[in-house]
């Protein structure tokens, strides 16, 4: 199996140089990677999910580098076991060329053979399957080297409200009525508030209403609870009053029965 493509990067090529030897970029970039270590200054091992067609496999094997020409290039070695489903072996010619501070062209060269029931299942869905696979590593990749977009200008502050807008609107006042803060006046003198509620504020003398030809009603006199608490609190012969009450109702109780009866 043989391909051939190109990408570029959005990034300087030293940049994607050091990314192209960092595990942990390699292990986010590479489909279904699920580990992969630095074994040595120019090697690697990695573990990874792969699916061909019907048939999927966990693939062990060892990468080393060759050819190495920091920061053109360096050309991969590696094969790896996937047990019943086969092997697979080969390298690739990686070469990175400058197109701008900011942009490198990333070329590759990938010389590959498998075997085993892997084998079987065609050349074409094995090359389709690892174009799929080179486009999703390269996706990745070139995502992680991307750099972020800058934030959003924040919105400009919202205009401050007029001095009509910000004050808020007068109640209607009701005539011959000063509102006083923390008073009932200050219902009193709100039109609105007693064309929905009668006034019953103790103090506060009648006022007219407000719509023409209405008063509200008079304000109603407290109830005095003075002589109820006074008279509770005697205590004829040393008894409270509560027992003497108890008492008599129980009196015109038992007359009430011995009438019936």
């Amino acid at each position: 199996m043989e391909m051939t493509g190109e990408r570029r990067i959005p990034a300087p090529r030293q940049r994607v140089w050091e990314a192209l030897n960092d595990p942990e970029v390699l292990r986010a970039s590479i489909p279904g990677c699920e580990s992969i270590e630095k074994t040595g200054d120019d090697s690697f091992s990695a573990r990874v999910a792969v699916k061909i067609g019907p048939m999927s496999a966990k693939f062990t094997g060892k990468v080393r580098l060759e050819n190495l020409d920091p920061p053109n290039g360096y050309t991969i070695v590696g094969e790896g076991q996937g047990g019943a489903m086969g092997f697979a072996k080969g390298g690739a010619d990686v070469s990175l060329r400058e197109e701008s501070p900011t942009e490198t062209l990333l070329t590759y060269a990938v010389k590959a053979q498998v075997g085993g029931k892997m084998a079987q299942l065609g050349a074409r869905l094995i090359d389709s399957t690892a174009r799929q696979m080179a486009d999703q590593f390269f996706d990745r990749f070139a995502r992680q080297l991307t750099p972020a977009e800058p934030v959003a200008a924040a919105a400009a502050p919202a205009e401050a409200p007029t001095p009509a807008q910000a004050a808020p609107a007068e109640a209607p006042q009701v005539a011959g009525v000063t509102p006083v803060a923390g008073t009932d006046t200050e219902y009193l003198a709100d039109r609105e508030r007693l064309a929905t509620s009668p006034v019953t504020h103790h103090g506060v003398p009648p006022v007219t209403g407000p719509r023409p030809g209405e008063v509200s009603p008079p304000p109603a006199e407290p109830f005095d609870l003075k002589p109820l608490r006074l008279f509770f609190a005697m205590e004829p012969f040393g008894l409270p009053m509560q027992f003497w009450i108890g008492a008599v109702l129980m009196v015109i109780i038992l007359a009430l029965l011995f009438l019936v009866g």
